[in-house]
């Protein structure tokens, strides 16, 4: 039997992660599946570097409310806590 589907990026560069065609990755995911074992994905890609977001993120910073130093405490994280 042969199935033809279109493949997303993704899922290519999943199986490519993992060292695997396309092909192989989906029959894994598919034997895996028939047996009840979850096949573990690697986390995503993040859209942007911490450089691009620490250069980006001060241009979207004016409405953010400025707080004092005793939010950052200890204290201050964890004031509704017991």
């Amino acid at each position: 039997m042969q199935i033809t589907v279109d493949i997303p990026d993704e899922v290519i560069a999943r199986a490519q992660a993992r060292g695997l065609t396309p092909e192989s990755f989906i029959r894994r995911l598919i034997d895996d599946a028939e047996r009840g074992i979850p096949l573990p994905l690697p986390p995503a890609k993040p859209t942007m570097t911490m450089e691009e977001f620490l250069r980006v993120f001060p241009s979207h910073s004016e409405n953010l409310p400025a707080l004092p130093d005793e939010a950052f405490t200890r204290e201050g994280f964890y004031q509704d806590h017991d």
